[in-house]
């Protein structure tokens, strides 16, 4: 891991970090960074489904994805009737002519079954489990919740991909960190990968080996492949799961643990990170890469410390200075929720917002 490099807030903004990074750290910044050189033109392709109550959430994400990474962007929006020309009528008005490109999607699932798997969990959500057989011709795909926020480029954690190995298929991080507040292992009535489970709100699939692999199950000794095994899956279990889809990802990760690749805790920083007292080691030293305010915690005061980092990235207006229109009044925002646990541990929050922008604009310091 990365030693922690000192946080430069605004009268020191431009120096370099005090703390020198340990070898771990220099060898994983030096494949990152080979990773995008021998990938250049290389288009990042990103997913979300959005329905109901959740254009403003979406488009929020998309902002934050949009902020600082390097490649072009692509984005598959999948998303109810209702709500395409609203997402045309945004993202069209972008200024970011050329770095990304999107296409709108209906919600669609399997004719036969598709209101069994409308209904299941929230809404639209188990549209995700679909995405390789829908996007026959997309390679790789990041798949990301509505209530994600990059704070750091997509492009690192799409350089994951040249991690796997010759097994791994899909990455994910751990639905918990301490196993006596995990969900899985006190309460699941099924299958779930490693010790406390997986969380399924960012995923990075190579999708062009989900759809040759031939998973191992629980219900017959032959081997399924993605599309034959799902409504196998759903029929055994329904009654035994509570969280949809990601339910079912566990069980299949679960027959299936060499296929997957475990990210780290701050590529995927909940509320249960710091609810109950901080558990994210990784985030405490190196900062909050991918915020997921699940639980609805954007917009509630129940954890106003996710609410501020959130309301930083909507109210920010592309094209003005970062540090004085977003890093400054988030930092004094974050400043008030100290009261709360979360607050407790505000600079997890900035740390590597503030590096991201510093990059930021050392690159186009650079590109001049």
């Amino acid at each position: 891991r990365c030693k922690n490099l000192s946080v430069s807030f605004w009268n020191s903004y431009w120096m370099l970090p005090s703390d020198v990074c340990g070898m771990n750290c220099f060898w994983e910044a030096a494949f990152r960074y080979n990773y995008m050189k021998t990938h250049p033109s290389e288009k990042m392709h990103l997913a979300v489904v959005a329905c109901g109550e959740r254009l403003e959430e979406t488009v929020t994400m998309l902002r934050s994805a949009i902020i600082f990474s390097i490649k072009p962007l692509q984005f598959h929006i999948f998303a109810e009737d209702q709500l395409h020309k609203s997402f045309k009528d945004i993202l069209d008005d972008f200024p970011y002519e050329g770095k990304i490109n999107y296409t709108l999607y209906p919600i669609t699932f399997p004719t036969e079954s598709a209101a069994e798997w409308k209904k299941l969990f929230k809404p639209c959500a188990s549209q995700r489990l679909f995405l390789p057989l829908i996007l026959k011709n997309v390679d790789s795909l990041l798949y990301v919740d509505t209530d994600i926020l990059f704070l750091r480029p997509v492009d690192d954690i799409w350089s994951f991909l040249g991690k796997f190995n010759s097994t791994q298929i899909a990455a994910m991080a751990p639905e918990h960190e301490e196993p006596r507040i995990g969900w899985y292992n006190r309460f699941a009535r099924h299958p779930y990968y490693g010790v406390t489970g997986i969380n399924s709100g960012v995923m990075l699939m190579n999708m062009t080996r989900i759809r040759r692999k031939y998973f191992k199950n629980d219900m017959t000794p032959v081997r399924l492949q993605w599309g034959e095994i799902l409504m196998p899956l759903l029929k055994k279990y329904k009654l035994n799961i509570t969280w949809g889809d990601q339910d079912l990802l566990n069980i299949m990760f679960f027959h299936n643990p060499e296929s997957l690749y475990v990210f780290p805790c701050q590529w995927n920083y909940r509320p249960d990170h710091c609810i109950y007292g901080s558990n994210c080691k990784e985030a405490e030293e190196e900062g909050i890469f991918i915020l997921h305010g699940n639980r609805g915690v954007y917009h509630d005061d129940k954890q106003p410390t996710f609410r501020a980092v959130y309301e930083a990235i909507k109210n920010y207006s592309f094209g003005d200075d970062l540090v004085h229109s977003l890093l400054q009044p988030l930092e004094l925002e974050l400043r008030k929720t100290m009261h709360t646990y979360c607050g407790r541990v505000y600079k997890v929050f900035i740390k590597q917002l503030t590096k991201s922008v510093r990059h930021l604009y050392a690159r186009r310091s650079k590109g001049r």
